[in-house]
């Protein structure tokens, strides 16, 4: 039980904060009791996939970031300019906030989602110029509290991508985001 955290570390180099520890135990915890036995390294990456990462191929939730443009100034706001695919229809949305997350966040808002970040944490996966971010933000999502998580080589874009992710799991539960 205590070892996901330590297997997702060390089998796939996610260092997953403290409560997405405990939000995730939660869900494997489900798992292992409706159908037994222990949950092997593989597995607990297939059921972090599932919960967390929509595969491109195999894409689950309302949302998906499909492109992303930023305009920031020094000490001042972030533009940004994101298409989205909407159930598979592509939309472009625009918002504007003290970083790129909230400009991501302040477009959604513009387009009917209601999302709000309280914790983000963020590392890359190795060591190198080609190294993996990921990110992992926690969410207020319609009045509910849960985490997304991104993985891209940008760390803008795995910290949008966290926030989609957060979102689709939100639908996907039968909240309301809007």
């Amino acid at each position: 039980k205590g070892g996901v955290a330590y297997i997702m570390k060390t089998e796939h180099q996610l260092d997953l904060p403290r409560r997405l520890q405990i939000e995730f135990s939660a869900v494997v915890q489900r798992v292992t009791d409706s159908e037994g036995g222990e949950v092997s390294p593989a597995a607990m990456w297939d059921y972090f996939q599932d919960e967390y990462l929509p595969n491109p191929a195999a894409p689950w939730g309302r949302f998906a970031l499909r492109t992303i443009a930023q305009e920031s100034t020094v000490d001042g706001e972030t533009n940004v300019r994101v298409v989205i695919a909407d159930r598979g229809a592509e939309v472009e949305i625009a918002g504007v906030g003290n970083g790129p997350i909230a400009a991501f966040c302040d477009a959604l808002s513009s387009y009917g989602v209601d999302v709000r970040v309280l914790d983000y944490h963020e590392h890359a996966m190795s060591s190198g110029g080609d190294a993996a971010a990921a990110s992992y933000l926690e969410c207020a999502v319609g009045g509910r509290v849960l985490w997304g998580v991104g993985i891209d080589p940008s760390i803008v874009t795995s910290s949008l991508k966290a926030v989609v992710s957060a979102v689709n799991r939100a639908e996907r539960d039968g909240i309301e985001t809007d």
